[in-house]
């Protein structure tokens, strides 16, 4: 019998139970969307990533990603779970070109010794308006904390590398830790900012980590109460950084790491470079790590 291969993979972590656990289905070819979209709300993953033959000579993979109730463009913990099961069926090092949603990306796989890396190429970052103060005012109280909780450095914007968030800083990552938001306001006020997911970060880390940010992500318009860690966050947080003069603007290379749990403690980290030209951000790459959970096999109807 002809079987789908599946995977449960958790990815930006090297423990098995961290991370973010994403589903991919190995060889998805022949399915349709209407049966996607059903295995990847019996996965119950936060995203789901189908396996595609390429589509012409323009990329060497195709890939769709699913939530439990809707296709999304672009994912970037099952982007580094989907190329970790390249790794892990055999595929190649070396680079990729990855047909998404949001485009073609180019992936990097790289191997040290068996460790495998991850390393995705996000789109040229675009920069909407900074939020007016009546909207950042509601903002707050969606997520439940009072205005002067917010970091006066960081305006809340909504920043995108492909797939982009609404940015919102605050000053203490106590107070992060403690975020409790409204998930009906949040939905309610996502077409008024422009987003379906806020990610909430803070720059105040705990001297003895190696973190220059930590952050958590909601995205209930899309089924995600709470995300564990988001790569389609952390990289515009990177040039977002480098424009409002949060990390240092000189051209070159900015790298940093980037820490990101749940209020219930799952979560990981990754790697951001942020490219600079000029001064501004010109491109930005994610780098994680993954491991694999379990695997599975589904008959195909």
């Amino acid at each position: 019998m002809d079987v789908l291969r599946v995977y449960q993979i958790d990815a930006f972590t090297t423990q098995r139970y961290q991370g973010n656990p994403a589903g991919v289905v190995a060889n998805a070819a022949g399915l349709d969307d209407a049966q996607m979209q059903l295995i990847a709300r019996e996965l119950n993953n936060s995203e789901t990533a189908f396996l595609l033959p390429p589509r012409d000579d323009s990329h060497d993979v195709h890939v769709r990603f699913f939530t439990p109730t809707v296709e999304v463009p672009v994912c970037g913990h099952a982007t580094v779970a989907a190329h970790y099961v390249l790794a892990l069926e055999g595929g190649a090092t070396g680079w990729r070109r990855q047909l998404t949603g949001a485009g073609v990306q180019r992936i990097e796989t790289l191997d040290h010794d068996g460790e495998v890396r991850i390393a995705i190429e996000q789109g040229a970052p675009s920069f909407h308006a900074t939020l007016e103060p009546a909207l950042v005012a509601e903002l707050a109280a969606a997520l439940g904390v009072d205005e002067d909780a917010l970091d006066p450095r960081c305006p809340p914007q909504f920043v995108s590398t492909g797939h982009g968030k609404l940015l919102v800083c605050l000053r203490q990552r106590a107070t992060l830790q403690a975020l409790a938001p409204d998930p009906a306001h949040l939905v309610a006020l996502g077409p008024r900012v422009g987003s379906l997911g806020y990610f909430a970060f803070t720059l105040d880390t705990p001297a003895d980590d190696d973190a220059f940010t930590w952050g958590r992500m909601f995205a209930p318009a899309i089924g995600i109460a709470e995300d564990p860690v988001t790569g389609n966050a952390n990289g515009p947080l990177g040039a977002y950084l480098v424009r409002h003069g949060l990390l240092d603007g000189d051209d070159g290379e900015r790298r940093y790491r980037a820490r990101q749990t749940t209020a219930q403690g799952r979560g990981g980290w990754m790697d951001v470079v942020v490219r600079v030209e000029g001064g501004d951000p010109a491109g930005v790459r994610i780098e994680g790590r993954a491991v694999e959970c379990f695997r599975t096999t589904l008959p195909r109807e």
